[in-house]
């Protein structure tokens, strides 16, 4: 067990605008499991590379640990070959037997470790890095983001793993997979970072007391402050009025007055003047005790879609359909059978491989969204309504290049429009001055995101659009789609979201 300490951390990269992370410090066990948690942009997959050494930065990180990252960069030629070959280059003194036990913990087959790497599904490919990456001792390891692209059977066989070790941290949005794994939690706020006891559900349930808190605390200092403004402003103007009365006066009305009333009234005037500035200084105690108290606070604002509304009520209609690829030795899809009709909101689900994106772009391309060109064999009927309008989020990002104006003009959005539902989902405008390659996977997916929600369709066909995106935006978005209500159709392993928005499941 040993300490690692951040003390004064500064850091930003060459050339932006702002700071990633600005004079923070904080101390973690190499004991725990530990979840890192924050909106995307906020710097967890930077924090991991400066553990690493990969940057350079102001203030001090302090331990004597060894640091250990996934996912391992495989290389093309590696991608040839079986992982057996190579895995003691992406761990020193890696042992395979070790890797081999770690694979049985995963109730994987130690086959896969002797196929091509190229051609093992994302989940064996996962297995596969985090078995070498906990085959080592007494590393302190780093894990970005295990279950992207991963089916739900990897997702549980991946949650059970992980939650029979320690000594990581944990960089997920999936809120089941932090729930089951980790005892502690490292939150970037959005301007303080903590460190808390529990899992990512007793955090939720605490930060949401304590935004309450905030909120009702700084009800209570606006109110206090309104009320000493109006005691300072009828002093002054009592004073006032009485410095106005010290010279000069109408011996008749005031008969009773002499030449030395008037010390009489300045005394007056003055012991008003200083109740003034003592109101004031209250005021500005109030101000500052109130300073910081929303610096936290989540409050995501609602977004909107606008549907169309079909004429048919029944948008596209699939019957025995099979697929196969030309020269593939087996078909990608068999006798499938379902109706997308309005108000729907229906989820493919399966195992990666079995066909979720192919039967997607094969609709797709029925509507014309997609010119695919794929050689494949069908039979059965796969058709769409004529007319139908469908806004699709790929999961692919790395389409994403240039600059946001040039986006918005090839894809005939209002900039605007568009910019502001990026800053409705916290994307702050800093990055509107960024290209978009430079984006995090998180922003990424929220550029695509944007843009669906900007462009009135009659069906919304999203393809694993959460992968990378935080959880205030994943909850914030399905709020979006409760309360509209939109025909979809959506490929989504993130379990707590499918369960809330599915109105039907498609299993392949």
């Amino acid at each position: 067990m040993a300490q690692i300490n951040v003390t004064n951390l500064t850091f930003s990269y060459e050339g932006s605008f702002d700071d990633i992370f600005e004079d923070v410090s904080f101390s973690i066990d190499t004991d725990w499991k530990l979840g890192l948690i924050g909106r995307n942009g906020k710097g967890k997959t930077t924090f991991l590379n400066l553990l690493l050494g990969k940057y350079n930065y102001k203030g001090t990180i302090g331990t004597s640990t060894v640091f250990d990252y996934f996912p391992y960069h495989i290389s093309q030629e590696q991608m040839l070959l079986p992982a057996a070959e190579f895995v003691d280059v992406l761990k020193d003194q890696c042992q395979l037997w070790r890797v081999i036990c770690e694979l049985e913990q995963l109730c994987e087959s130690t086959e896969i470790l002797f196929r091509p790497f190229q051609e093992l599904s994302p989940g064996e490919r996962t297995k596969i890095l985090l078995s070498v990456l906990f085959s080592g001792e007494n590393d302190f390891l780093l894990i970005d983001e295990p279950t992207n692209h991963l089916d739900e059977k990897s997702r549980e066989q991946v949650k059970e793993y992980l939650s029979c070790k320690k000594g990581f941290v944990l960089v997920s949005h999936d809120r089941d997979l932090l729930d089951a794994c980790v005892d502690h939690v490292l939150v970037l706020n959005r301007q303080t970072i903590e460190v808390q006891n529990g899992n990512f559900s007793s955090w939720w349930e605490n930060k949401e007391r304590k935004d309450q808190f905030a909120k009702s605390e700084n009800e209570k200092h606006l109110r206090e402050i309104g009320k000493l403004k109006q005691a300072a402003t009828r002093t002054s103007q009592w004073a006032d009025k009485s410095e106005n009365t010290k010279i000069g006066f109408d011996p008749i009305k005031e008969h009773d007055r002499f030449l030395d009333t008037r010390a009489y009234i300045g005394a007056k005037t003055k012991k008003m003047q200083s109740r003034v500035k003592q109101i004031e200084k209250r005021i500005n105690r109030e101000i500052e005790e109130k300073e910081g108290l929303l610096a936290d606070l989540e409050q995501p604002i609602d977004l909107k879609i606008m549907p169309l509304i079909h004429h048919k009520d029944v948008l596209a209609h699939i019957r025995d359909y099979s697929l196969q690829y030309e020269n593939g030795e087996k078909p990608v899809l068999t006798n499938i059978t379902f109706d997308i009709q309005k108000g729907d909101r229906i989820a493919i689900h399966g195992e990666n491989g079995c066909g979720k994106s192919t039967l997607i772009k094969m609709i797709l391309e029925k509507a014309g969204v997609l010119d695919m060109h794929m050689p494949v064999v069908e039979s059965g009927i796969c058709e769409t309504a004529s007319g139908l309008v469908i806004s699709y989020v790929n999961q692919d990002t790395s389409i994403l290049t240039g600059s946001i104006s040039k986006f918005c003009t090839e894809h005939n959005l209002d900039e605007s429009l568009f910019c502001a539902i990026l800053r409705q989902m916290d994307m702050e405008r800093v990055q509107f001055q960024k290209n978009m390659e430079n984006y995090s996977e998180g922003q990424k997916k929220k550029v695509l995101i944007a843009a669906s929600l900007l462009t009135p369709a009659h069906l919304y066909v999203w393809d694993e659009p959460l992968n990378y995106i935080d959880v205030f935006t994943r909850m914030q978005i399905e709020k979006l789609l409760l309360t509209y209500q939109p025909t979809m159709l959506f490929v989504e392993h993130d379990t707590r979201f499918r369960e809330k928005i599915e109105t039907k499941t498609i299993r392949l």
